[in-house]
């Protein structure tokens, strides 16, 4: 194993955090970092969501901790220290979405050498939550998942989805799928919203720890999805849409105030996951396991006890 940057000082995690270098079976390298914990419970495997990397989990990592649980997260290739797609490292591109999953097998890999307790369970957020679902249906094992505002659709206006297919498909056809997608910025959001127009969480407290942490290492940061993120995304949730879900416990977390991806597509999606659990926050924006403490307790005893009850 090859160690790996793990940038503690921004974590504000568990101590004894550590990160390492992985290879693909399609030859790109990633980072995959890990919190131990003695006499745990189990492991919870952590897909963030775009634009993410490990130590914005720091938190979570403590948070669970706390309840028994050691974790492991991954820099998805195309963001955090992972290698970028294109010579702009502000866009987030890949080159088909199912190349996510190979990111997951050398993570479970990786696992395997690291001997992480079992149990295993998933906590997918918003992305991780699209690849996630694939990983589940074919085949991941863990004991049981939890979504956090998975992205299985993304909020667009009636008029500007076909917009988006039509343009995206094109951008592939032409070569320039490369470019940012309309309206986007290579510049992290974070660095240009304020907290008062911010979609991500009510705690002020911790959209400034995000903010700060993306300061302090402007290495990690990432701003808007190529064309051709989008157009596979798109691909990819659509497939996804027209498959059963998978037979695995299932807890996932839909805020009131969410406005990144499609509550209309997570509903749907939770009505007919046999043992699947739909938890509607209606004060809560798309970073629910990121938001004031009280709301952030509630999820992870939720989480919790939603684990123990399939350990």
């Amino acid at each position: 194993m090859e160690n790996a940057p793990f940038f503690d000082d921004i974590a504000n995690g568990p101590s004894g955090g550590a990160a390492h270098w992985l290879k693909t079976c399609d030859g790109l390298r990633i980072r995959v970092g890990h919190w131990p914990l003695a006499s745990a419970k189990g492991t919870a495997i952590i897909f963030p969501g775009r634009t993410e990397f490990i130590e914005k989990y720091g938190d979570t990592a403590a948070a669970l901790r706390d309840r028994g649980y050691a974790c492991v997260a991954i820099d998805w290739r195309g963001q955090g220290l992972a290698d970028r797609m294109i010579a702009n490292r502000g866009v987030g591109h890949v080159g088909h979405f199912t190349d996510y999953q190979n990111d997951v097998s050398a993570l479970l890999d990786h696992i395997q050498v690291l001997d992480l307790p079992k149990p295993w369970f998933l906590m997918a957020h918003s992305m991780g939550g699209c690849i996630g679902l694939r990983s589940l249906m074919q085949g991941l094992t863990v004991n049981a998942a939890m979504f956090s505002a998975p992205m299985w659709g993304i909020q667009m206006s009636g008029a500007v989805r076909p917009f988006a297919w039509g343009l995206s498909e094109i951008s592939k056809r032409l070569g320039f799928d490369q470019t940012l997608a309309p309206g986007q910025s290579a510049e992290s959001f974070l660095l240009r919203d304020r907290f008062e127009i911010n979609p991500l969480t009510n705690d002020e407290e911790m959209f400034d720890a995000m903010r700060g942490q993306l300061r302090a290492r402007p290495e990690l940061g990432l701003g808007g999805p190529s064309l051709r993120w989008l157009n596979m995304a798109l691909r990819e949730m659509q497939q996804l849409s027209r498959q059963p879900s998978p037979d695995m416990p299932c807890l996932t977390y839909l805020g009131g105030k969410e406005s990144i991806v499609d509550p209309l597509r997570i509903r749907k999606r939770m009505a007919d996951w046999p043992g699947g659990q739909l938890r509607f926050i209606p004060e809560g924006r798309h970073e629910m396991m990121m938001d004031r403490p009280a709301l952030r307790a509630a999820v992870f005893d939720d989480t919790a006890a939603h684990f123990e009850a399939h350990r």
